[in-house]
């Protein structure tokens, strides 16, 4: 063309949680039967919505305002509703303007980081979720900076380290909390997060907190600590939804909170910039916003989130009993969100190992898309090849360690103990097969 129309940043798109599904159909096309455990949908793998959920669903579709626009930023009662939850906290105080809703939180963290100055950056951990890793490279056409989780202890960050990095780089304006994370299932303490708080404060930077997992959370000890409840008169940006708690992904239904927006007049000209841009979008879906409040007010939905945290945390217990272990790898333990991230350990793979893959096509076509791939994603597709098990190399969460995530979503029980110990035979087979020389 006369002109080169790519963006700077395009080179730094990538989801690997969805790239791996094509190589996995390719598979299943040549006989290979899949066990999908790359991706969080609850309801893709099994798990039932009540019917009282649908039944207020229902009820609302008969209503003819759930086939209306809803307001740029969202049905007015509910944000009233969440904002009166938010204040309840005792933390910083919001009103039902500091709420805006998206579609989906997808929607949202590309607003957030579309809309940053291109010289401004935001650091995130490593490993990091691939939607804000990306969309932040993106947005300032250069790699995401990231701050370190240590799975040698249970994933949590190097506060040390953070504030080294920002120290030592003027650009970055904010920082990126996921409580509890994706994906390595940590849950952040009340004293963490008030950590990552006064750092800020301390360089006058932003917050921004995904929370999409706050209510799903297993380890009887820990307590999510929200940001809005920590964060004193420090900018930031809460981000939550629907779609991994009720569940309901196909909804597309997430929203922001605001907090101190009115505590910095550049902070303030942003989240401007995103309202306006939400405003060119007309609004966000309107049925899952209106049932919201009636879902989560039912005294059924406490039952119902217990019901389903107690299942996440016993198929956590089984992935932690199966490869505790397993040589070579490093098992965190995970405390919420449904996933879990496995470390091979330093030296442990190299590009000779191997496994049988009886397929002789699909034998063909792993080794063929496994030429110069780093060496957790060699494992990933071999074990893909040879069991039809599909999980995501960790070097694809923006990460320098090797290993993979996986899913506790599975609804079967005893079929998700067998895909644990089928991964843990499959490791040490794996590793025997060429063993490390260091």
């Amino acid at each position: 063309m006369r002109n080169n129309i790519v963006h700077q940043g395009a080179g730094e798109l990538s989801y690997e949680i969805r790239g791996i599904v094509e190589k996995a159909e390719k598979l299943q096309e040549l006989g290979v039967k899949i066990f999908w455990e790359n991706i969080g949908d609850p309801v893709a793998k099994g798990e039932k919505i009540p019917d009282w959920i649908k039944d207020i669903v229902k009820k609302e579709i008969e209503s003819d305002r759930s086939f209306a626009y809803s307001p740029t930023k969202g049905i007015l009662e509910t944000r009233k509703f969440l904002a009166e939850i938010c204040n309840n906290k005792g933390g910083v105080k919001i009103t039902p303007d500091d709420i805006v809703f998206f579609n989906g939180l997808g929607d949202a963290i590309s607003k957030i980081y579309t809309y940053l100055n291109r010289s401004s950056r935001v650091i995130g951990p490593s490993p990091a979720y691939p939607t804000h890793s990306s969309a932040e490279a993106s947005h300032s056409g250069s790699h995401h900076i990231t701050y370190r989780l240590m799975p040698e202890n249970g994933w949590l960050l190097d506060l040390d380290e953070l504030e080294d990095k920002i120290r030592s780089n003027p650009a970055i304006s904010g920082i990126l909390i996921i409580n509890p994370n994706n994906p390595t299932g940590t849950v952040y303490s009340r004293e963490t997060v008030g950590k990552i708080v006064e750092i800020a404060k301390k360089y006058d930077l932003f917050i921004v907190s995904d929370e999409i997992y706050s209510r799903i959370v297993y380890d009887g000890s820990k307590e999510v600590a929200s940001l809005a409840e920590v964060i004193g008169e420090t900018p930031g940006i809460a981000m939550k939804g629907i779609s991994k708690e009720f569940p309901w992904p196909g909804a597309r239904c997430g929203w922001i909170e605001v907090y101190n927006r009115d505590k910095d007049p550049l902070f303030s000209r942003y989240i401007k910039s995103i309202i306006d841009a939400k405003m060119l979008e007309v609004c966000s879906t309107t049925l899952p916003q209106l049932v919201i409040p009636k879902i989560t007010t039912d005294p059924r939905y406490e039952i119902h989130l217990n019901e389903k945290n107690e299942r996440y945390g016993r198929k956590a217990e089984i992935v932690s009993i199966i490869l505790k272990n397993t040589e070579g790898i490093i098992v965190p333990k995970t405390e919420g969100a449904f996933y879990m991230s496995i470390v091979f350990k330093n030296g442990t793979l190299n590009v000779r190992q191997k496994l049988k893959i009886e397929n002789k096509e699909a034998k063909k076509f792993v080794e063929k898309i496994i030429k110069n791939a780093l060496p957790d994603k060699r494992f990933v597709y071999y074990l893909l090849g040879a069991t039809g098990i599909c999980l995501v190399p960790l070097s694809s969460f923006n990460s320098d360690l090797l290993g993979f995530r996986l899913t506790l979503l599975e609804s079967d029980e005893e079929k998700f103990k067998w895909i644990i110990e089928t991964i843990a035979e499959k490791i040490k087979e794996y590793l025997l097969s060429s063993p490390s020389q260091s």
